[in-house]
Formats: structure tokens, C-alpha cells, sequence
């Protein structure tokens, strides 16, 4: 390891490489598998202790003038032998054929703290891929399934800041709780109304963030129609726990990215996203609060962090469409240790459109038809808001089907899924006042759910995609637990 080499510690051997069922190093030489314990088991009392700013060697400011040229002398024959670290960062010696690696960080910052090692033979991501596109059969585009291939999944290590926190947060505000529901007035003119209780609220703890991840590619954090980066996001997060120390022979066999951006350049961003990771923390504690909650005062501060950079592994298959003189970059991307899979695929919105007007116009001609023989009956029931929304369901397929295949609203839900952990939990609550006869179905001034520090822009959904989005969360659950 002194001299920029990794040997195996049976035989002496340096041809190394990952065995990717089990996650392990392996010595091509006498088969001996090794690997080293994990760097990234962070304990509760050390990120309760961080203060401050600690950036980690590999995450030091990019040297844009370091020449990414440099030498290496082989150790078993003498020669020297030139490694570009912009373009790999192992070789193999051409006199002897020892491979040489470069194990310590280099002051440009493009050898990281750790990586997660590929535990997912590629015959396997294969498999699960194919088997994605076969669900996705009916509507892709004709050229897309024509040109593609599993062949061409690669297994990418992207690049990846892993941030802890010590945290303490202190919210206060205005919520409602649900009394009772009742309707007033008849026929057409029923209307529901609310009756509710106003509490003032509070709750203070302490927080520590373990592993928030965030990507460290300028390139991957801009979501548009024509770059489906979101995909990539979408599969985290990653058992980021289980890392190791950078070792380049995991990196045999699979492709990588460079970061470029440095801590200074997300700062901002993290932290919001620790405030959003603080907010939902401050709804689980106070889940009473059903019609929502206005936090008037959101404290948040950060007394320290600890930042660490780090390469995670991708099954990743490309595909570039060409539309009306531009390319649209579609990605399914695999995470290689939890096998969360997200694809964007190419639509024949021909086929789409035909589908989707065939149920519009047997939904006018069936269930228009049987409306129109109720209103001939003066004492039925006239629900008309439940005939417009038979009448849209041509458009509510095309919109489900849209989402279903783009997938451009999906994102990693950091602010859910971010591991946490809370101490030294207080709160207040003081009833206010009684309401009554609200319209409102919720708190007219919650702002509670809301998400700031999402790096990917997702646009408003509109009203049909968020109930296509419903429909979507209702398919999964069925398949799930087989009942809606």
C-alpha cells in the first residue's frame, strides 16, 4: 500500500478484482477473498460530538491546474509507467504485467474516501433490466426496441458527498385537529363543512444526520426533458454504512465519474435539505395535527459536520433518442446493492393517443349512456362531478401512461428516507379556540409538507398527473398486498 500497491495478503499476488456476489476483493491468482472492514459506521455519540466544518482528504478543493499526468514505478521490474487520472486510476505494468494502483489521494480531490463495492453479478442487472423494458413492451417507441440491448448495461461508480450532522431544532406555530364532519344543506347544494380545534405548538430536539448523500456531479443535478437525471437520483439511497476504504481494484471491470463540484459548492444545498430532513421530523411528532400545521418559527442549527466523499455503484443502460433535430437522453438505472430500479423509456405517443381516445369514446358512449338514462329519472341522484370524471378518462390514461414510462417526477425522497437520530425531545401544546363551519378540507395556512432543498427541478404536476400519480400508488399497492 506505501508504494501504490494492494497484493493478496495470502499470496503476495496484485492481479485483483471484485467478486460480485459476495462484494469482496478477490485474487485472481489463488481465488483468496478479502476484504477491508467498513469505514463508515458512524456511532450516535460521534455525530453528537461533530462541530464545526471537517471535510475529509478526498473531498479537498479541486486543483483545476494539477496535472493529471503521473508516474508510477513498478515495484516488481523497475519500469515507470504513466497513469492519466482523468481517464483510469489503476494500471497494469507492460513489462510484467504487475498492476500497479493508486491507492493514496491526490491533492486534484479525484480519489475518493470510500466506495460501496458492486454486489450484483451483471448477468443479474441483465435480467432485471430486460425485464423491466418487457412490462414497458406495449407503449415503447418501435426504434427504441429495436436498438435495445442489455449488452450494453455498463456498471458505473458515480460520485457521491455523504454528510452527517449535529443538529439542534427548535419549531413553533399554529395547527388544527379535526372535531367533526358534517354536510349541510340537500340535493344539489350539499356542501361538507369542518369544525376544528386551533392549537399553538412547539417541538425542540436534538438531531443527528447520518449519511445524508448527495450527488457530487454538476451534470446529475439539473432534471429537463432532455436530461433524465432524476433517474439517477431516484435509486438511492444507498447502504452507505457498508462502505470500505478506496481501493482501486473494485473499480476493475466498471467505469467512473469524476466529481467536480467541492463542498462549497452544495453547502447551501445540504443544509436546506437538513431543514427539510428537521421539518418532517417535527410533523412525526406531532401527527394529532390532521388538517395541518403553520410553523411560524423554524430554527435550525447546525453545530457541526462531518464530510466525506465517496463512489456508489450503478447498473446503468443509456439510450439517445433523436426528436425533431435534438436528443432526449433516456436512463434506467439499477442500484447495485438495493436492486431499486427507475427507468425513462421512449413512448410511441401514436399508439398512446389512439389507446387513450378508444377509452375516452367507449367511456362517453357506456357510462355517458347510463347517466343520461338516471337523469331521465327525476328521482335519482344527479352526481355530476363523478360523470366529468368518467368523461376525462381517455386523458387520465394518457396522463398515467405518460408518468408511468417518463418517470420525470421521480426523485429520492431524502427528507423520508435520510437516516436520523433524535434526543432530548420536548414540546407544548395550547388550545387557542374552537372553529366551526370551516369549508376548508385542511388548514388554510399549513406549510408543513412543504420541500425546499430538492436539487432536481420538478415542475407543478397538473391536476391529471397528480391523480394519474394516484392511480400509480394504487397499482403498486396492489401488487403488493393484492387488495386495493
Amino acid at each position: 500500500m506505501d508504494e501504490g500497491q494492494v497484493k493478496c495478503p495470502k499470496c503476495g499476488a496484485t492481479d485483483i478484482s471484485t467478486n460480485t456476489k459476495t462484494g469482496m476483493l478477490r485474487c485472481n491468482f489463488c481465488r483468496f477473498e478479502f476484504a477491508d472492514s467498513s469505514v463508515n459506521e458512524d456511532k450516535e455519540e460521534d455525530i453528537f460530538s461533530l462541530e464545526g466544518l471537517q471535510i475529509s482528504a478526498g473531498l479537498k478543493d479541486r486543483d483545476k491546474n494539477a496535472d493529471t499526468q503521473i508516474t508510477l514505478r513498478c515495484e516488481s521490474c523497475g519500469a515507470q509507467v504513466v497513469v492519466d487520472t482523468q481517464e483510469a486510476s489503476q494500471a497494469r505494468c507492460h513489462w510484467c504485467r504487475n498492476m500497479l494502483s493508486i491507492n493514496h489521494q491526490i491533492d486534484n480531490g479525484t480519489i475518493p474516501d470510500m466506495v460501496l463495492p458492486f454486489n450484483m453479478p451483471k448477468k443479474e442487472a441483465k435480467d432485471l433490466i430486460n425485464g423491466y423494458i418487457a412490462q414497458h413492451k406495449f407503449f415503447a417507441h418501435p426504434t427504441f426496441l429495436k436498438e435495445f440491448s442489455a449488452e450494453n448495461v455498463m456498471g458505473v461508480y458515480f460520485p457521491y458527498m455523504i454528510v452527517d450532522a449535529n443538529t439542534s431544532v427548535n419549531f413553533e406555530g399554529t395547527g388544527e385537529v379535526e372535531v367533526r364532519r358534517y354536510t349541510v344543506g340537500s340535493g344539489d347544494n350539499k356542501e361538507t363543512r369542518y369544525d376544528a380545534d386551533l392549537y399553538a405548538l412547539g417541538r425542540s430536539f436534538d438531531m443527528g444526520v447520518n449519511d445524508l448523500t448527495v450527488e457530487s456531479s454538476s451534470k446529475r443535478m439539473d432534471n429537463t426533458e432532455s436530461e433524465t437525471n432524476n433517474i439517477i437520483n431516484a435509486i438511492l439511497p444507498f447502504d452507505t454504512e457498508n462502505c470500505v476504504a478506496y481501493d482501486s481494484n473494485y473499480l476493475k471491470g466498471y467505469t467512473s465519474e469524476k466529481r467536480d463540484t467541492d463542498v462549497k459548492d452544495i453547502k447551501q444545498i445540504v443544509e436546506t435539505q437538513i431543514k427539510d430532513i428537521a421539518r418532517v421530523t417535527a410533523n412525526e411528532q406531532a401527527k394529532k395535527y390532521d388538517r395541518g400545521i403553520c410553523w411560524d418559527k423554524e430554527e435550525v442549527t447546525i453545530k457541526g459536520t462531518k464530510w466525506k466523499s465517496a463512489y456508489l455503484p450503478v447498473w446503468l443502460y443509456s439510450y439517445q433518442q433523436k426528436k425533431d433535430n435534438k436528443s432526449i437522453l433516456h436512463y434506467v438505472a439499477l442500484n447495485a446493492r438495493t436492486k431499486e430500479l427507475v427507468g425513462s423509456i421512449p413512448i410511441n405517443k401514436i399508439r398512446l393517443f389512439i389507446t387513450s381516445a378508444i377509452i375516452e369514446l367507449l367511456s362517453i358512449l357506456t357510462f355517458g349512456g347510463i347517466q343520461a338514462l338516471e337523469w331521465s329519472d327525476p328521482d335519482s341522484d344527479h352526481d355530476i362531478s363523478m360523470f366529468a370524471l368518467i368523461m376525462l378518462a381517455g386523458f387520465l390514461f394518457y396522463a398515467f401512461q405518460y408518468a408511468r414510462y417518463r418517470r420525470m417526477g421521480d426523485r429520492h425522497f431524502f427528507e423520508r428516507e435520510t437516516k436520523k437520530i433524535i434526543k432530548n425531545a420536548t414540546g407544548f401544546d395550547k388550545l387557542l379556540e374552537h372553529r366551526k363551519k370551516l369549508k376548508n378540507s385542511e388548514y388554510s395556512k399549513a406549510n408543513n409538507d412543504r420541500v425546499e432543498g430538492v436539487i432536481l427541478e420538478r415542475k407543478k404536476p397538473t391536476k391529471v398527473e397528480e391523480i394519474a400519480e394516484e392511480m400509480q400508488a394504487t397499482e403498486v399497492t396492489e401488487n403488493i398486498t393484492g387488495e386495493k
